[in-house]
């Protein structure tokens, strides 16, 4: 990144939001959305800024991304194809504190202590008392991603 966009950027936080409204009409062909918040407007100025000085999404990638709007649109709860999935039946060992917690994977959600739940994060949350990525909890992204899968 250039020091020039890295200046822009930096001053973003500091701009008000009248400023920040002004520099969306230079940087934009659309009006703002109405009613959006100063925190959000500095990141889409941001982003608007580095994807000006560094080109922007791929035609490829732009493509996929409108393909997936279009499809979620009509479904909004399509399946994303090649997406990881998990095999019903297999089961997600974490020792958390102590406790080994297992979770055994549905063909529609989880099933953990003899209940079913339609997300990781939820039992991640349950066990914890905090919010976590349920993937990321047990293993499934991160540094810890081949650890603690049977199945």
């Amino acid at each position: 990144m250039t020091s020039q966009v890295q200046n822009r950027l930096n001053l973003l936080p500091r701009m008000s939001k009248a400023q920040l409204l002004a520099l969306w009409n230079q940087l934009f062909t659309t009006p703002p959305p109405r009613k959006v918040r100063r925190d959000l407007l500095v990141r889409l100025l941001g982003y608007r800024i580095q994807e000006q000085a560094s080109g922007g999404l791929s035609p490829a990638t732009r493509k996929a991304l409108d393909e997936l709007a279009r499809k979620f649109e009509s479904n909004p709860n399509a399946e994303l194809l090649g997406a990881p999935r998990i095999k019903p039946g297999t089961c997600l060992i974490r020792d958390w504190r102590g406790q080994s917690h297992r979770v055994t994977v549905l063909k529609n959600g989880y099933d953990y202590a003899g209940k079913h739940y339609p997300s990781l994060s939820r039992i991640a949350r349950l066990i914890t008392g905090t919010r976590w990525s349920g993937p990321l909890f047990f293993g499934l992204r991160g540094s810890h991603a081949t650890e603690d899968i049977d199945g």
